[in-house]
C-alpha cells in the first residue's frame, strides 16, 4: 500500500491526522511488543516531518494490550488469534467503542449471524473499504450518537411528529 498524498491516483494511505494520532499509533506500538506482540510489516514513521506512517501489522495480539482496547485511527492491523465464532464476537463487542469492524468468510449463513451480532455501526464484509458519501457513517456505544451522510444524516435535523385522526 503506498503511503503519500491522498490526492495522488496511486496512493493508498494519506497523513495521520495530527502529530497526537502519530504518537497515539507508536505508543499502541510499543505496549504491544513490549507484551509480545510481532511487528510483521511496517512500524515506523515516514519521513522527520509530517504525520506520514508505515502501514503496520501485528501478530500475537492479547486483548489486555491498548491496540485491542482502544481506537487507533492509523494504519494498524492488530491481529488476534481465536478458534470459536462466538468467542470472537464477544471479544471484539468487549469494547466501549463501537465505530467500525470488518471480517472475512465465505459462508453466507456465518456473515448474516456475524455481522448481526457485532455491536458496530458499520461492518465491512470481505472488503476494508466500506465508507462512501452514500453509506451512513457513525458508531455505537461511545463512537458516537447518530449518522452523518447519506439520508439517514438527515434525520437529527427534522422532527418527526405523529398524527392520529379520528371522526373526519
Amino acid at each position: 500500500m503506498r503511503v503519500g498524498d491522498g490526492f495522488e491516483p496511486e496512493v493508498a494511505i494519506g497523513p495521520l491526522i495530527d502529530k497526537c494520532a502519530l504518537a497515539k499509533i507508536e505508543d499502541h506500538i510499543r505496549d504491544a511488543v513490549r507484551q509480545g506482540g510481532k511487528i510483521r510489516c511496517g512500524g515506523n514513521r515516514i519521513g522527520e516531518s509530517g504525520t506520514f506512517f508505515e502501514p503496520t501489522v501485528i501478530t500475537d495480539v492479547e486483548r489486555t494490550m491498548r491496540v485491542a482496547q482502544e481506537e487507533t485511527f492509523g494504519p494498524l492491523a492488530p491481529i488476534i488469534r481465536f478458534n470459536d465464532p462466538d468467542q470472537v464476537v464477544r471479544e471484539a463487542n468487549d469494547t466501549i467503542y463501537g465505530l467500525a469492524a470488518y471480517f472475512y468468510a465465505s459462508n453466507l449463513k456465518r456473515v448474516w449471524r456475524v455481522a448481526e451480532a457485532l455491536e458496530y455501526g458499520m461492518v465491512g464484509i470481505n472488503t476494508g473499504r466500506m465508507s462512501s458519501e452514500a453509506a451512513p457513517f457513525g458508531g455505537m456505544k461511545q463512537s458516537g450518537i447518530g449518522r452523518e451522510g447519506s439520508r439517514h444524516g438527515l434525520e437529527d435535523y427534522l422532527e418527526m411528529k405523529y398524527l392520529c385522526m379520528g371522526g373526519l
